[in-house]
């Protein structure tokens, strides 16, 4: 399989505190690659390390096969557009001249790709309207035209769809699956908005305190089909406690429900309740979501 990027053993201290810890992962071309973690996993840090914003204090990545510390990284950023954190735009201009200072930077001279852009992101129309008065979900699909600006064949975002009302989030979707079906753009994206980002991802990587803890593909995913019962009992912690002592995992939904993973007598688990005189009311089977894959995998399940 061929790799837009790689990261080996990827290492970011900060004092005392170690913001990636020998992360190592693999985005592959022509792949929507959501990253998810909780606030405060790394994902940020590992995508300034990438756009060149801070360096890694330990390990190496590769860009298009060019290789960190190697001359020729310089040339592969080149094919990279990034939205880290928020977009950088000026308020006081309209979207046409935010692009073609974008341009500037970037040294390109010729502006013919600005309507082009604009027309990609549903801003043709914004005439001579400040971006200062745009919404938010205007501001961040021009974020991403001025990301676009150079031709990237690889596109960073970190949390874009952060803060965005419904409508917004659809039209930061349908842009982003435009991009990567009808463009060839291989996007890495990070969220911890996992039921959006479970629409868009055709690979994850789980990312828990700087550490990649797993990799898989969507239809890997899919494939898994792991199952899980959504229990409905008149106390949750009695529940919990009784799980806890079966060694099995689980989701903490409400005070009177949780999501159980794995193979489990039901007949046992109601015995076991009835001791604690604790009623087991209702029992359903669902799929697992996005969600609760990644707080098993993270242990994050027993802790909610």
């Amino acid at each position: 399989m061929d790799y837009v990027l790689q990261t080996n053993g990827l290492c970011k201290d900060y004092r005392n505190f170690k913001a990636l810890k020998d992360l190592t992962m693999h985005v592959p071309k022509g792949s929507i690659y959501g990253l998810v973690g909780k606030n405060g996993a790394g994902k940020t840090t590992l995508i300034r390390i990438i756009c060149g914003l801070q360096h890694p204090t330990a390990g190496s990545f590769t860009l298009y096969h060019a290789s960190y510390g190697e001359k020729e990284l310089s040339l592969a950023r080149r094919r990279m557009g990034a939205v880290v954190e928020t977009p950088a735009l000026y308020g006081n201009m309209t979207a046409e001249e935010n692009l073609r200072l974008q341009n500037r930077v970037l040294g390109l001279p010729d502006d013919s790709n600005v309507p082009k852009l604009l027309h990609l992101v549903g801003l043709e129309n914004t005439g001579r309207k400040k971006v200062g008065h745009f919404s938010l979900g205007m501001r961040q699909r021009l974020g991403i035209a001025a990301a676009l600006c150079g031709s990237p064949d690889f596109l960073v975002l970190d949390e874009p769809i952060n803060g965005l009302d419904p409508q917004g989030i659809i039209e930061v979707r349908e842009l982003l699956l435009k991009l990567n079906r009808e463009y060839q753009v291989t996007i890495l994206i990070s969220s911890h908005i996992l039921d959006e980002l479970s629409r868009l991802a055709t690979f994850y990587g789980f990312i828990d305190s700087g550490r990649m803890i797993r990799e898989i593909s969507a239809a890997e995913f899919e494939r898994s089909g792991r199952k899980c019962m959504h229990a409905t009992v008149s106390d949750v912690k009695i529940l919990a406690r009784v799980l806890d002592a079966k060694g099995v995992e689980y989701k903490v939904i409400s005070d009177t429900s949780a999501d159980i993973f794995g193979k489990l007598n039901i007949t046992q688990l109601v015995l076991a309740l009835e001791q604690e005189h604790c009623e087991l009311l209702e029992v359903q089977e669902k799929d697992q979501s996005l969600e609760s894959y990644f707080l098993a995998l993270v242990g994050g399940d027993r802790n909610e």
